[in-house]
């Protein structure tokens, strides 16, 4: 057994706290050895260091007996095997893993027993010529080590990883050390929303900025956070969407904008939402929800070609999400009466509820008849669309800030895009007449008021000045980031694919 895994094995009489704790007290002893040795156990800069995928990618294999020239790295001590005067350890970066070569007659005695000392977690820099192990295995001849800092706490599990699931949650940047998967996937979301960018910086769009703290909760319908603002002395809330913000520019002139940021919704977390996220929101000057269409299907296999390389994105247990162009279209209307029957809008109110029923979904005598159709639209629908389905034509009470379709004044010209059994980007013919987005609004706001309700705390009256000003027809388009990374990497739940997702606090 190495001296690493003697020092940090539990006793069987030990606590997992206990154990952590006396490891945490020998730790902090070396710490003082070393200052006393006057050895700054968290040292300064390490300069001129590559990463370790670099390395590996520049290798030459040297002449046999010979090495490769020295390198400068730096990283974690992830593991340790000692064989008397040498020993033998793994370094990793952001990058990658290196294996590490010290022995005491490269080294001198003094700087392999300061080696002795370190202990898995600690981050050190390391310089020296690399070369091939018998058994093939890349590895650092270290010539110089330096100890940038101490590590205090043991990894868990001897670097194998965290087995509690919500431990990896609130404690990420341990899920980061221990948990390729983890990386991997968090590593996508950054190359994912960079090559975003790329994409529409391409098509000519301009990427904004709009307020978060707004007067007003507008441009969806939720329940929002709600702050104070003490120099205004007044009531704020943190934005639910940007929507109408962009629709305002729009009217100023800029014809091709977007932004992405972060949106915030007081509401439930569950394994596809949590209360704050990232949306990209889309508005293009004189197109429609077809110009949106054409947009996302180019976007997202754009994204998935540069990010992942293939349109076939596997989610384990023989679930393959496949990008490939077409994606389907459907009807609202056609996806409710695959699921409800055929004859489902012929019947009466009081029979949809009666077959709502009887296909166990929460409907209650009285329940207005929208409602129930949503329900079978929301719970029988929806989690079935796994591969990319727009679905298109929507009851207008369900989308008030859209065109109504021209031969059809009860529905909206638009379209949700599900993949995987959610929806991933909702799009609009945007409604741009004053008079009955007006009239909508009020509608909405009389259905739903409650006790105290004013009107003009809850209708953007200045929205509707600029859209009396004149605003182009346009297609507009929101994207859920966090859902559309969960796709691009395979990932299941949300929290997966957000560095820091909100935790319930623990008392």
């Amino acid at each position: 057994m190495s001296e690493e895994v003697r020092n940090d094995a539990a006793t069987g009489a030990e606590t997992g706290e206990q154990q952590v704790n006396s490891l945490f007290a020998q730790r902090l002893a070396k710490v003082r050895e070393l200052e006393a040795a006057g050895i700054d156990p968290y040292g300064h800069a390490f300069p001129n260091t590559v990463p370790i995928e670099q390395v590996r990618a520049e290798f030459v294999a040297p002449a046999e007996g010979e090495y490769g020239p020295e390198v400068t790295v730096a990283g974690r001590l992830t593991a340790r095997r000692g064989m008397g005067k040498s020993i033998f350890a793994d370094l990793r970066d952001s990058s990658g893993k290196i294996q590490l070569f010290v022995g005491k007659s490269e080294i001198g005695d003094e700087a392999f027993a300061l080696f002795k000392k370190l202990d898995i977690g600690d981050i050190v820099g390391i310089k020296g010529p690399t070369f091939l192990t018998r058994m093939g295995e890349l590895t650092i001849r270290v010539h110089e080590c330096t100890l940038l800092s101490k590590s205090l706490r043991p990894l868990p599990e001897k670097f194998h990883g965290l087995v509690d699931v919500e431990q990896r949650y609130r404690q990420r940047y341990l899920d980061l050390i221990c948990n390729d998967e983890s990386r991997r996937i968090l590593k996508m979301r950054s190359d994912i929303i960079r090559e975003i960018r790329n994409f529409m910086d391409s098509r000519g769009f301009m990427e904004v900025e709009t307020p978060m703290l707004q007067s007003l909760a507008g441009g969806a319908s939720a329940n929002p956070f709600t702050t104070f603002y003490e120099a205004l002395n007044s009531t704020m809330y943190m934005r639910i969407a940007p929507e109408l913000y962009l629709k305002r520019l729009l009217v100023g002139g800029f014809e091709k904008v977007y932004e992405l940021n972060r949106n915030f919704r007081n509401e439930g977390m569950d394994r596809r939402h949590n209360p704050e996220f990232t949306m990209m929101e889309v508005y293009q000057a004189y197109g429609d929800c077809r110009t949106m269409m054409e947009l996302i299907e180019s976007l997202i296999t754009t994204v998935a070609m540069k990010v992942v390389g293939t349109l076939k994105i596997d989610h384990g247990n023989g679930k393959v999400i496949d990008l490939t162009l077409p994606w389907r279209r459907a009807t609202y209307n056609e996806l409710c009466e695959e699921k409800g029957g055929a004859d489902w809008f012929k019947l009466t109110p009081e029979e949809r509820i009666e077959r709502g029923k009887s296909l166990g979904l929460d409907v209650y005598p009285g329940m207005p008849d929208l409602e129930v159709t949503n329900e079978l639209y929301e719970k029988l629908v929806e989690p079935t669309l796994i591969q990319p389905t727009f679905v298109t034509r929507i009851p207008v009470e369900l989308l008030p800030l859209a065109k109504g379709c021209p031969d059809d004044p009860t529905h909206v010209d638009v379209f949700e895009l599900g993949i995987n059994g959610v929806e991933v980007a909702p799009a609009y013919s945007e409604l741009n007449n004053p008079i009955i987005q007006r009239r909508r609004l009020v509608e909405q706001f009389e259905k739903s008021k409650k006790e105290g309700d004013r009107m003009e705390d809850k209708i953007d009256e200045d929205f509707l000045v600029a859209l009396e000003h004149g605003m182009p027809p346009a297609g507009g388009m929101g994207i859920g980031i966090d859902r559309l990374v969960m796709i691009l990497t395979g990932a299941e739940a949300i929290r997966d694919v957000i560095l820091f997702p909100q935790m319930r606090i623990r008392k």
